[in-house]
C-alpha cells in the first residue's frame, strides 16, 4: 500500500529518535493511509486516502 494521500500528498516524514542520552538515530512518522472507497466524477473506484481528509470530508465516500 502507498504511503502517500491521493487527495493530499501528505505522507511519510523523517527526523530524530532522541534517547535520554541524547543520542541521535534516525526514525520515521507514517501518516494515517486507509483504503477506501470514495466516489469520483460519479464513480466509485479505490484510494488511499488520510484520515484527516476523511474526517474533513475532503472526500466522499461511497456507501
Amino acid at each position: 500500500m502507498s504511503k502517500k494521500c491521493e487527495i493530499c500528498g501528505k505522507g511519510q516524514v523523517s527526523g530524530n529518535r532522541v534517547s535520554h542520552s541524547n543520542i541521535h538515530s534516525k526514525r520515521k512518522w507514517n501518516a494515517n493511509i486507509q483504503k477506501v472507497q470514495i466516489v469520483e466524477n460519479g464513480k466509485v473506484r479505490k484510494a488511499n486516502v488520510c484520515t484527516s481528509c476523511m474526517k474533513s470530508d475532503k472526500v466522499e465516500r461511497a456507501v
